[in-house]
């Protein structure tokens, strides 16, 4: 199974998701944003954390307009899986393949360390825990508040669209909302890193089993 993990100035946690696939059997390409076209047989498409194009307009407004974003796109429109962590989120809301926006912290400081997450709707993603669990994923950002209208967040909860949930919010994250999916349910957007706590090194690899069953789910598939 194959994975591209996108690129673009100012991404810093792109090798640290291209592990995290490598470590649970992916075969990764590392993908520049302006390319045009993804490599060949790719079936997963990794958008990494960090502050593409230096967060300026809004986080993600720039990279969501990059030559490789139709590509991403396209890959989606056809079934493809897409997974966006903190400012991957923020592209995949900019780019409109998940809905609502992520907004200053609520206490608008930036903020980095371990949280506690509650596994909600089931998914590729999600599999590899039990529903209700709680597990500890750090985050890192200072524009983490995931925002929708009424209707949009009532939808997500009655299509159980909610991937993960804070337990103590830490930024003010709508109906503490830290993960959500896209309606064919291939798409996920988070702000926590699962790819920081997916080694023994790490401290934490309560990460490591969103990529394991991610793999085998692929495989399988």
């Amino acid at each position: 199974m194959k994975a591209a993990v996108i690129v673009f100035p100012g991404s810093n946690c792109d090798r640290d998701l291209a592990c995290a696939f490598r470590n649970a059997g992916l075969q990764v390409d590392m993908v520049w944003h302006k390319d045009t076209a993804l490599p060949a047989g790719v079936d997963l498409v990794g958008i990494p954390g960090g502050f593409s194009f230096g967060d300026y307009l809004r986080c993600g407004a720039i990279a969501a307009n990059a030559p490789i974003i139709g590509a991403v796109k396209a890959h989606a429109d056809r079934g493809g899986y897409v997974l966006g962590v903190c400012n991957g989120f923020q592209v995949l809301t900019e780019t409109g393949l998940l809905p609502g926006a992520l907004l200053r912290n609520a206490g608008l400081k930036y903020i980095c360390r371990t949280v506690g997450l509650r596994v909600e709707a089931p998914s590729v993603f999600t599999e590899g825990y039990e529903a209700g669990s709680e597990i500890a994923l750090p985050i890192a950002h200072h524009d983490g508040n995931y925002y929708a209208d009424t209707a949009t967040l009532d939808a997500l909860e009655a299509e159980d669209r909610v991937a993960f949930r804070y337990t103590d919010n830490p930024n003010g994250s709508a109906r503490d909302i830290a993960g959500i999916l896209s309606g064919n349910r291939r798409v996920l957007g988070m702000m926590p890193h699962p790819e920081r706590a997916s080694e023994a090194a790490h401290g934490n690899q309560d990460g490591a089993r969103l990529f394991a069953h991610l793999a085998t789910a692929l495989t399988a598939a």
